[in-house]
């Protein structure tokens, strides 16, 4: 099923695509959500709303509702962490009953390293059997057991990739199953290092990847050291090498040369709460 969403369009077209991020807040007032998302900006694809990235917040599903009102178009992020097949579908009918066309699929970080150690995981699935889920909802029209679904379900499919994770064989491999089993938009994990990500992207590239899903470089601009610092011990799985340069106009030119390259079709801005600093970045960026 063809999915009528902006993000789709612009995969479709070629064009240069610029997506953000927004991680709700734990709050139970619209009006937060809604104020942070205006001060995005209005020159964005989509933008994704974060599941429990950081501990309980406010859903990502009533944010994207908060998004669809304001103009925006979201990307809502689901985590299998906390939901078990018939949960993941459910939410995802309800999604799409709402107008949500775009989903992430992530496994989401362990409950531990969101300060909420005494929850349970689920991870009844994980996110590559997450996306072939969405993709056969989508493609035939019917739920993981086969069950025929009534009206019309189209969802585009995203995932996230690590460039640095090693070795590459085994970063490539994941990245193609989650590519075959659906996946049309990759956002990697943020850029700091573009030597580093260059090698990677040249595999991906070179392995036809790029051809088969729209690659989304995440970068994120950060305010001073101390942030560079407590990003790298607060997300071991980031690689923010020592000296990383920091402000918006490095990050800007980070933007720059990754337009540049052969594979990337665009950048996702992660502003670690600080939503007021993207349309500052992308003039700054000339986007």
């Amino acid at each position: 099923m063809k999915v009528d969403s902006q993000l789709a369009k612009k995969i479709e077209s070629g064009d240069f695509i610029v997506t953000a991020e927004h991680a709700p807040r734990t709050t139970a007032t619209a009006a937060t959500t809604e104020t942070a998302l205006k001060s995005l900006g209005a020159k964005l694809t989509a933008v994704n709303l974060g599941d429990n990235q950081h501990g309980v917040a406010l859903s990502s599903m009533a944010a994207s509702v908060s998004a669809l009102k304001l103009g925006i178009e979201p990307v809502l992020q689901m985590v299998t962490r906390d939901r078990n097949r018939i949960a993941l579908q459910s939410d995802l009918l309800g999604a799409a009953s709402l107008g949500i066309k775009n989903v992430l699929c992530l496994s989401g970080y362990h409950q531990t390293l969101i300060g909420c150690p005494d929850a349970m995981n689920v991870f009844d699935i994980d996110s590559t059997q997450f996306i072939a889920t969405v993709t056969r909802m989508g493609e035939e029209g019917v739920l993981a057991d086969g069950k025929k679904i009534d009206g019309t379900f189209a969802m585009l499919v995203g995932a996230v990739a690590n460039p640095y994770l090693k070795p590459l064989e085994l970063n490539l491999l994941r990245l193609q199953n989650k590519i075959e089993a659906g996946a049309k938009f990759i956002q990697t994990h943020p850029v700091f290092d573009l030597d580093a990500f260059s090698q990677w992207l040249d595999a991906v590239r070179k392995a036809g990847l790029t051809k088969k899903a729209a690659i989304l470089v995440s970068v994120f601009p950060l305010e001073n050291a101390a942030e560079a610092q407590k990003v790298r011990e607060t997300h071991s799985d980031f690689c923010v090498p020592d000296g990383v340069k920091t402000g918006v106009a490095a990050c800007a030119e980070t933007i720059k040369k990754l337009k540049t390259m052969d594979g990337v079709r665009g950048v996702h801005i992660l502003s670690g709460g600080k939503e007021a600093v993207v349309p500052e970045l992308l003039a700054a960026a000339g986007l």
